[in-house]
C-alpha cells in the first residue's frame, strides 16, 4: 500500500514539474495539496485541517493535531513525513508554503480551485519569494480511473448499502417518520461495516418522493405512498450510492406504475449507454430521451449521473453540457427521476463501473431489486 501512494505522488510530480519552468529558466518546484479527498488519495489519510507538501525535502503532511488512525480519516503511508504544528500556530497550508520556501523551492503549485482568496493571500504573505502557479485539477484527473483496490472498496461499500436497504424492506414501515427511517438506515450501514454514510441519507414519502436530495422530515409513511430512499456507505473513504422507489402497503395505482416504468426505462437506457469511449453527454441523452418520450423531460435534473469515489459527486459528470468521454474502470451513478408536485415521484439510482463489452459491459455494484415492490 505505501508503494501505491508513493507511485501516485510520483505521477503528480511529473504533472507539476513544468510549473517551475518559465522565462527560459528552471526553478525548483513544489506542490501544495489542500483538498481533503486529494490528500487521502495521495497519502492514505486525510486528518482534519491537514495540508500536503510535495518537495525536494520529502513529502510532508502538515497537521494541526496527530492523525488518530480512525477509519474515517484513514492511515498515513509509512513513507510519509508527518509534521505536527505547535498548538494554535495557524493554517497548515501557510506553514507548508513557508516550509517549501525554506527548503529551496522557487515555485509552488497550489490547488487554486480549493483555496480561498484569503488563504491564497496568506501564502503569498508568508513566502513572497515563491512563484505561485495553479496545479489545477491534476489530482482529480489522476483519481478519475480507479485501480483494482479502489474498485474493491467500492464493491464492499455497495454490498453494505444493499444489506442495510434490504433489511429495512423487511420491517414495518407504515406510521414511521422519514427521519426515523433515515436514522435507522445510517445505523445499519455502520452495523454492517461502513465507516459512516457516504452522504446524508434521504427518505422521501408521498408528495416528497422523487425529489433529489430530499432532507427527511417528520412526515409519517402512509398507505399508498411512494417511498423513495437514497443512501450509500463510506468504506475506507470510498463512497457509493443507491436509490430505490417503492409503494407502501397496497397495489400500485395505474399512474404510479406508468411513472415507475418510465423512469426505469430511462435508467436502463442510461446504464446500457455506459462504455469506454462514449461521450459523457450521450449517457445523459439516452436517459433524457426516454423521459421526453413520456412527457417528463423536465423531470430530469441537470445531470443523469456523476462519478463516485473518495467523494460522492466527482468527475465525470453525465450531463447535457459534459465534455469528454468515458474510460474503463470509471465508477459512475445513473440516477434519473421524476417528481410530480403534490403527488410524488420516482427515482432509481445505481452505482456502476464502466467496462468494455468484451468484459461484460458495465459492472453493476448496487444490486437491490428494481422491481416495483409493494411493502
Amino acid at each position: 500500500m505505501p508503494d501505491m501512494y508513493a507511485t501516485r505522488r510520483a505521477r503528480l510530480r511529473d504533472r507539476y514539474a513544468a510549473v517551475g519552468t518559465g522565462a527560459g529558466a528552471t526553478d525548483t518546484a513544489a506542490a501544495l495539496v489542500s483538498s481533503p479527498a486529494n490528500i487521502r488519495y495521495l497519502t492514505g489519510c486525510a486528518p482534519r485541517g491537514a495540508a500536503l507538501l510535495l518537495h525536494d525535502g520529502g513529502d510532508t503532511l502538515l497537521c494541526p493535531s496527530a492523525p488518530t488512525g480512525d477509519p474515517s480519516e484513514g492511515r498515513p503511508a509509512e513513507d510519509l513525513r508527518i509534521s505536527l504544528l505547535p498548538a494554535h500556530t495557524g493554517d497548515p497550508a501557510v506553514a507548508a508554503a513557508d516550509l517549501a520556501a525554506k527548503s529551496g523551492a522557487r515555485a509552488l503549485a497550489v490547488e487554486e480551485h480549493h483555496l480561498t482568496v484569503a488563504r491564497h493571500r496568506a501564502l503569498r504573505s508568508v513566502a513572497p519569494e515563491l512563484r505561485l502557479a495553479d496545479l489545477g485539477c491534476a489530482v482529480e484527473a489522476q483519481r478519475l480511473v480507479k485501480d483494482q483496490d479502489e474498485i474493491a472498496c467500492l464493491r464492499i461499500a455497495a454490498e453494505i448499502t444493499d444489506q442495510a436497504l434490504g433489511e429495512l424492506l423487511e420491517s414495518i414501515l407504515v406510521g414511521r417518520t422519514e427521519r426515523h427511517l433515515a436514522l435507522e438506515l445510517e445505523r445499519r450501514l455502520v452495523d454492517h461495516g461502513a465507516d459512516g454514510p457516504a452522504f446524508p441519507t434521504s427518505v422521501a414519502t408521498g408528495p416528497h418522493s422523487g425529489r433529489p436530495g430530499h432532507l427527511p422530515t417528520d412526515r409519517r409513511v402512509e398507505e399508498g405512498d411512494f417511498l423513495t430512499v437514497s443512501l450509500g456507505a463510506d468504506y475506507r473513504g470510498y463512497r457509493c450510492e443507491i436509490g430505490r422507489t417503492f409503494v407502501i402497503g397496497t397495489t400500485p395505482a395505474d399512474w404510479q406504475i406508468e411513472l415507475y416504468d418510465l423512469v426505469f426505462a430511462a435508467q436502463r437506457a442510461g446504464r446500457e449507454a455506459l462504455a469506454p469511449g462514449v461521450e459523457c453527454r450521450e449517457v445523459d441523452r439516452a436517459a433524457r430521451q426516454v423521459l421526453a418520450s413520456g412527457g417528463h423531460e423536465e423531470g430530469l435534473g441537470p445531470w443523469t449521473g456523476h462519478g463516485v469515489g473518495l467523494e460522492i459527486a466527482e468527475d465525470p459528470q453525465l450531463s447535457p453540457a459534459a465534455m469528454g468521454k468515458l474510460d474503463a474502470c470509471v465508477p459512475v451513478t445513473v440516477d434519473p427521476g421524476v417528481h410530480l408536485p403534490g403527488r410524488g415521484g420516482v427515482r432509481i439510482d445505481d452505482t456502476l463501473v464502466v467496462r468494455p463489452e468484451a468484459d461484460g459491459g458495465p459492472e453493476l455494484l448496487t444490486i437491490t431489486t428494481k422491481e416495483l415492490l409493494a411493502l
